[in-house]
């Protein structure tokens, strides 16, 4: 597949003006500087671009899920930036959810939810207007992911929208690059960085109409974004 370029519709997108203030609130708000210098490293990694270029897709108003959310930090921003979604964040780690919740309290941000559980074990209640996950993929061993996405696919309402941030695999320089991070961050754990066009034919298997493209970076990281469409009740009729 060639990589193409998704066109958001009119009534989608993260909004321009203030973005550098939510941020800003939200790395200050951290509990802890080792927190807060994560914070920092992770909005410098996935920067104002990356925000714009995923918050284009996310309705301005309905229910988003955040899978494998960390601290936190995305789905804070896109609930600053519109206060008319609903989030939910998943992540398996208490302490980070914890901290997570710890912050929405002191930004005063309400339409935002935190569970502690394992994302591969995660059912929800309800259907969810986009889904998305930042970097979550290539930790995932590679058996689990294709019934994982089966399971998330369930939680998204029909015309829904599923986002996965990844990383490519090519060029080869820049994923040896990540895997170097990853590998300080995560030690032995297995990690599998997705050709495109492997990962694409399998969300399509699972129903969705798949566009791809990179985002560019002035670090060395593959970015990938896939922006995966479920179709419609008019559609599948």
């Amino acid at each position: 597949m060639a990589e193409e370029r998704d066109e958001p519709s009119s009534d989608v997108g993260t909004q321009p003006g203030g973005e550098h203030e939510a941020v800003a609130r939200i790395i200050a708000n951290q509990r802890s500087l080792i927190v807060r210098l994560y914070a920092r490293v992770r909005f410098l990694i996935l920067r104002q671009t990356f925000l714009q270029e995923i918050g284009q897709y996310l309705p301005r108003r309905g229910r988003v899920l955040d899978l494998g959310c960390g601290f936190g930090l995305f789905s804070l921003y896109f609930a600053i930036d519109a206060p008319e979604r609903q989030l939910v964040g998943v992540d398996l780690d208490e302490d980070r959810i914890e901290a997570a919740r710890e912050c929405a309290r002191k930004l005063g941000v309400s339409n935002v939810d935190y569970t502690a559980q394992n994302a591969l074990d995660w059912r929800g209640h309800g259907a969810f207007d986009a889904i998305f996950m930042l970097d979550l993929i290539h930790h995932l061993p590679k058996a689990e992911v294709e019934p994982f996405l089966r399971r998330v696919a369930e939680l998204l309402a029909p015309g829904g929208i599923l986002l996965l941030k990844d990383v490519s695999n090519r060029p080869t320089y820049k994923m040896l690059f990540t895997l170097l991070l990853d590998r300080l961050m995560v030690g032995r754990e297995p990690i599998y960085y997705w050709p495109p066009a492997e990962l694409c034919a399998l969300v399509e298997g699972l129903g969705f109409t798949v566009k791809r493209h990179t985002i560019n970076d002035f670090l060395p990281y593959p970015h990938m974004l896939y922006v995966c469409t479920r179709a419609s009740e008019a559609e599948d009729g």
